[in-house]
């Protein structure tokens, strides 16, 4: 898959950018705070229908305009596609696919595989398992339509136990029944799809990891959840008046975590800056190798500031890893240009270098 161009007006501090890319590396070189991960942001956003970094969309709005358009023209095998985007202040956005409008953004996912590698992944060890589990599902959700509808099911379902829970008013234990029924149906669906995906993930993800840090550390994933033992309706039936008390629901796949261990150790408690940085890493490049099977194709891998808090030996084993031939377009930021020139001598392809100042961009 290829990015060919990108045109961006009244997105976050970029009033207006009209950006044609190499298939290959682009480079995006400026100082912090220039725009740099919002050029990143808008190649994000046109793959999730949302921005990685705020969720609300009329906050992604240039301040002081009205309305904001992404659009971006791919080549996906020998078929092209042009998505368009446009949101205004007070109104729902529009999304296109060929100038065809989606009547639901949901059948866009999936469309335009894509892994972010961020400052803000630190979140995934840092952060609450909801974290983890929007990792798993956002890479499910790009190749499995089936476990994506089976997760906006489930969640509707919570939400309207959640709602009865929290009602004041006398509630029929009959439709407590319903949504548990939908709940305990649903979420076995997306415990297996979980379960097979971390099974096989794993591996992958501690192939990298032993790459990166020269083979010195062992790593592994634990998948936690309440469906281990396959009974979660009993389960919800016997926690109903503690969750009436609590006003939510205590048991279902909304509690599924990911524990990620540095030896036998949690490694948000023992994990260096390095380390964290480098599991991380390791965890997207993962992603991106599962994606690229499922997919069969190569998705888009932007890399933002990824080689902050890294050492020379860590950062070195990236750049080979990115210059070879597992990955297909790159799109990389950084404050420093001597760690993209190292990359630069390393490949035998071609590169664009962008330099972003103050939302101006040029090449």
């Amino acid at each position: 898959m290829r990015l060919n161009s990108l045109s961006i007006l009244n997105y976050k501090n970029i009033r207006e950018a009209e950006l044609v890319f190499s298939p290959n590396i682009n480079c995006f070189i400026g100082n912090n705070g220039m725009g740099k991960t919002n050029i990143l942001d808008a190649i994000y956003f046109l793959s999730f229908c949302k921005s990685h970094s705020n969720s609300i969309d009329s906050q992604n709005i240039l301040h002081g305009a009205e309305f904001c358009l992404l659009q971006g023209k791919y080549t996906l095998g020998d078929q092209t596609e042009d998505i368009y985007c446009g949101m205004k202040m007070r109104q729902k956005k529009q999304f296109k696919r060929n100038k065809k409008e989606y009547e639901r953004l949901s059948d866009h996912i999936g469309l335009l595989p894509l892994v972010l590698v961020s400052p803000d992944d630190s979140e995934l060890i840092q952060g609450g398992s909801e974290e983890r589990r929007k990792f798993i599902d956002g890479v499910i959700s790009q190749y499995n339509k089936t476990y994506l509808n089976n997760l906006l099911q489930y969640n509707n379902a919570l939400k309207q136990r959640n709602a009865l829970l929290k009602s004041e008013k006398p509630v029929d234990d009959s439709l407590l029944d319903i949504w548990e029924e939908q709940m305990a149906a649903f979420g076995n669906y997306i415990y297996e799809q979980r379960k097979l995906f971390i099974d096989e993930f794993i591996p992958v993800f501690q192939n990298y990891y032993s790459y990166i840090s020269v083979g010195n550390e062992q790593i592994s994933l634990s998948y936690h959840s309440q469906h281990h033992d396959r009974d979660i309706k009993t389960k919800m039936l016997a926690t109903r008046d503690r969750d009436r008390i609590l006003g939510y629901s205590t048991q279902g796949i909304h509690k599924d975590d990911l524990e990620m261990l540095l030896g036998d150790y949690p490694i948000k408690r023992v994990g260096s800056q390095g380390q964290n940085k480098t599991y991380l890493i390791s965890l997207k490049l993962a992603q991106f190798d599962f994606l690229k099977r499922t997919h069969n194709l190569s998705p888009l891998l932007l890399l933002d500031d990824i080689f902050d808090k890294l050492d020379s030996v860590r950062v070195k084993k990236i750049i080979e890893l990115v210059s070879g031939d597992t990955f297909g377009q790159i799109f990389i930021t950084d404050t420093n240009r001597e760690h993209l020139d190292l990359l630069l001598l390393q490949l035998e392809q071609d590169a664009t270098i962008f330099t972003v100042e103050n939302g101006e961009i040029s090449c």
